[in-house]
């Protein structure tokens, strides 16, 4: 068939991304929660004579809204509460440093708080969102003229971001009706496991398999994280919550049986998914299973998978809980990864952008450009949110920011002129909070909604129309970040895409190293379930970083060259040890196909792996227990 390129095929890729969207339904019940959140603290504060604090409740809010994305309640509680935490504190310094400090003192202070701020976000997505309403909320601290205390401002800052999340946990959403309220999204969660499986055993043989095995691991991902979530007790507590961890933790043997027949090549019958489609429908009617189809045992792979399926079926009907295969990081794991090189880079480009940003507002601020309305903190704030390298490619966040500003602002000059005030600008932050959800899709979509939702709490703050300023702020910030972004830095490029690509590598050794020399039973199998996620999560991060990586101009991404393809032959590899490890389980031996197989991708491995510079993988201690045979070791050791 005939591949039909696209117009965005033919652009380069750090202009290509500037104009991709996301795609999927509208999530109408996040819509909901956001007309819901900034609107109506607004309207309380303007009634009850607070006008101010309700600002910076609405900024909570909208902030809070941003990172209100699909998920489970229990995962909701991290995502959103984290950070609002550490917004509240950088608001509280941030009030501090610029009602105590001078000029070049506070652009000092908030400097610092960048970088750390900066280091933080190497650790993962909700450090990186607590790091970015840090800054955030210390540039709004120092810089807007609210007549409350710090400590006013910071419960404001939480009540905002706390009203938002009681409504996720209060509302119900799509689902949450079927069985236990409590476990909506863990349940829509556990269920699209056993979809993807099922997808993953109807693409075997085909060239869909690749993209059907990556789209069980972002599966299986997001279902650990709706499961591990905080919670008040150390395990499960009800029925319903232990009988969908067993549920979950039924799905890993399925999973490792299709990923071993996807390693196959052959093609299934129509038969082999329709006992995990019968699992899933299962689940999200929180219902018994019913009949599943009949075994066919004619190779190891397909007998795990019948195996797997005769598991499920008696895990659904007992539920007695069953456990999520995951390590928790300790606060030594954390640190390593916000001191490492990741942690390095991020935190000198964030700390000196942010830094500069201030200080460039600062001198704006005391050059009185703004004339009698301080603004300058909106400088820093931009600043925050185009510099994250974690958040997507720099180019393509500044044209996103740039362009997403100016139609904004224009929006915003239009509709205040027409609107009653404040009841009008109250109404219209209430529709910009439900749209928030709706626009993260596109930076550009979803800055314009933010700029309209800022400007019309400044001026229901007390203050003009500042369209012009926003637009001539954002258009500078943009300059700043992106001569900084492309200076010269101390250590190698790309140092969170190494680092992650290091942490696969490390993760894929570990798993082999167990799978060779692995004990046997249920704990083997266990440790063994828990050193196959973490293998493929650690892949799923280094992927996503070496994309961000690839559409960054030319002069930059020619520092990741090269690992995109040490990682397909790591995912290549973790296959290859999913397929021995259901193969030895069934033999006790390895094939020639498959020791020959694990000794050409670990030699390719080693030499890409040299080719860009990659450090070798740390060795795992060897579990203790059985040895495997000679013939599943002497070609590998």
């Amino acid at each position: 068939m005939r591949r039909v390129r696209t117009p965005l095929a033919a652009l380069p890729p750090w202009l290509s991304h500037a104009l991709r969207a996301q795609r999927g339904p509208v999530p109408w019940n996040a819509v909901t929660r956001g007309a819901l959140a900034a609107g109506p603290l607004l309207l309380v504060s303007v009634l009850t004579g607070r006008t101010s604090l309700g600002v910076v409740a609405a900024i909570a809010a909208m902030l809070a809204g941003i990172n209100d994305r699909p998920g489970s309640r229990r995962t909701a509680v991290r995502r959103l509460g984290t950070p609002a935490l550490a917004g509240a504190a950088g608001l509280l310094a941030g009030t501090a440093a610029g009602d105590h400090l001078g000029a070049v003192a506070l652009t000092v202070v908030l400097t610092g708080l960048g970088v750390l701020a900066g280091a933080m976000s190497a650790v993962g997505p909700v450090a990186s969102a607590a790091g970015t309403q840090l800054l955030v909320a210390s540039a709004i601290g120092a810089g807007m003229p609210v007549p409350e205390a710090g400590w006013a401002r910071a419960l404001a800052f939480l009540a905002g971001a706390g009203w938002l999340l009681a409504l996720r946990l209060v509302l119900p959403t799509p689902g949450s009706m079927a069985g236990d309220f409590r476990f909506d999204g863990e349940r829509e969660a556990v269920a699209a496991v056993y979809d993807a499986v099922a997808e993953l055993l109807d693409a075997a043989g085909t060239d869909r398999a690749v993209a059907r095995r990556a789209a069980l691991t972002a599966a299986l991902d997001h279902a650990q994280d709706a499961l591990a979530g905080p919670r008040l007790r150390p395990r499960a507590g009800s029925a319903a919550e232990r009988r969908l961890h067993a549920q979950y933790a039924a799905a890993l043997p399925l999973a490792e049986a299709a990923t071993a027949l996807a390693w196959a090549g052959e093609p299934l019958s129509g038969r082999a998914s329709t006992g995990p489609r019968r699992l899933a429908a299962a689940v999200r009617a929180h219902t018994h299973t019913g009949p599943l189809p009949a075994p066919t045992r004619s190779a190891p792979a397909l007998r795990a998978l019948d195996d797997a399926l005769l598991h499920a079926a008696d895990a659904f009907d007992q539920g007695d809980g069953g456990a999520l295969h995951t390590r928790r990081r300790g606060a030594r794991d954390l640190l390593r990864a916000a001191s490492g090189a990741g942690g390095r880079e991020f935190g000198l480009r964030i700390g000196l952008s942010f830094g500069a940003a201030v200080a460039v507002a600062q001198a704006l601020n005391h050059a009185q450009w703004y004339g009698r309305h301080t603004h300058w903190y909106w400088l820093p704030a931009t600043a925050v949110f185009l510099v994250k390298p974690d958040l997507g490619p720099l180019v393509s966040r500044a044209l996103c920011r740039a362009a997403g500003t100016v139609l904004g602002a224009l929006l915003f000059a239009g509709l205040a002129a027409v609107l009653p005030r404040p009841e009008g600008l109250v109404a219209l932050v209430a529709l910009c909070g439900a749209l928030i959800p709706a626009s993260t899709r596109h930076f550009a979509a979803q800055t314009a909604v933010v700029t309209v939702l800022v400007l019309s709490l400044v001026m229901v703050g007390g203050e003009p129309q500042a369209c012009v300023s926003r637009i001539a702020e954002t258009l500078l910030a943009c300059a700043i970040v992106l001569i900084v972004g492309h200076l010269p830095m101390p250590g190698p490029r790309g140092g969170q895409v190494r680092v992650r690509l290091a942490a696969a590598a490390d993760a894929a050794h570990a798993y082999l190293t167990h799978v060779l020399d692995g004990t046997e039973g249920l704990d083997g199998r266990a440790a063994r379930w828990t050193l196959r996620r973490e293998a493929y999560r650690a892949l799923a991060e280094a992927r996503t970083a070496i994309a961000l990586a690839a559409h960054e101009l030319p002069a930059v991404a020619r520092h990741t060259e090269g690992t995109d393809e040490v990682a397909a032959v790591l995912e290549r590899l973790v296959d290859t040890i999913t397929a021995c490890a259901v193969h030895l389980d069934d033999t006790g031996r390895l094939t020639a196909r498959h020791r020959e197989e694990l000794a050409a991708l670990l030699g390719e491995a080693e030499a890409k792996r040299r080719r860009v510079g990659l450090r070798a993988p740390v060795p795992g201690p060897p579990a203790a227990g059985r040895s495997r045979p000679a013939s599943g070791t002497a070609s590998v050791g």
